[in-house]
């Protein structure tokens, strides 16, 4: 017959890790270059993409721009600096201005399009192991996640969530990597705590719920 410690050591024995001993963080972001710039590998792009969105957000929410008032400004202004650039490049006779025909690689948006396509297509296995109740205390924690999320939500615009979550995509998984070792015992020794939780409120309150007669099948 096993004992409380037999559980517990059980317990323990199962702590989690956030994305398994075989898989870096780079490998889980996909391993190209989205995964190259969400854990800085290269610091000047990944530099720039945060200064760009935080200039769209003060934009949009300190100055309170329109989307459609934004684009013709930018629009007006990038004319107006192309056609000086051209009048004083014939007067000169300097180099005119040239566009290139690709501003970003096409590789990048490939990039990111497999991994929504990859991750979207694990969160939909994922969402249904966790609504079965297998691991009741998981699920619970989601739904508490979940509702933490939504009432955060409920003080905040769309600009607001949309450019915080931007800054965790480029803050969380960088932390990971430097914190993986101490972010991992955290998280299973949450887990674990919950667990045993769970186990002494199963023992205590639902197995002491009265139940009906469990009705065999008939055998021919």
């Amino acid at each position: 017959m096993a004992t409380s410690s037999d559980s517990d050591n059980e317990i323990i024995g199962t702590r989690a890790k956030l994305f398994g001993h075989e898989k870096p963080i780079h490998q889980v972001l996909g391993g190209g270059k989205v995964a190259d710039m969400l854990l800085w590998r290269n610091r000047n792009v990944s530099a720039a993409l945060l200064v760009a969105m935080t200039v769209i957000w003060l934009l949009f929410e300190i100055f309170e721009y329109n989307f459609v008032t934004l684009l013709c400004h930018i629009s007006i202004t990038t004319m107006l600096v192309l056609f000086i650039w051209s009048t004083v490049a014939d007067i000169l006779k300097w180099k005119g201005p040239q566009i290139p025909d690709i501003i970003l690689q096409e590789s990048f948006f490939h990039d990111l399009a497999s991994i929504l396509h990859k991750r979207f297509n694990q969160l939909l296995p994922m969402l249904l192991h966790i609504s079965s109740g297998i691991d009741l205390p998981f699920f619970l924690l989601i739904i508490v996640s979940l509702y933490i999320l939504s009432v955060i939500g409920s003080y905040f615009n769309f600009v607001n969530l949309l450019y915080i979550g931007f800054l965790c995509m480029q803050t969380l998984p960088i932390v990971y990597e430097r914190y993986e070792e101490e972010i991992n015992n955290l998280v299973g020794d949450m887990i674990i705590v919950l667990r045993k939780s769970y186990r002494s409120f199963n023992k205590n309150y639902l197995n002491k719920i009265p139940r009906g007669p469990v009705k065999q099948k008939k055998t021919r």
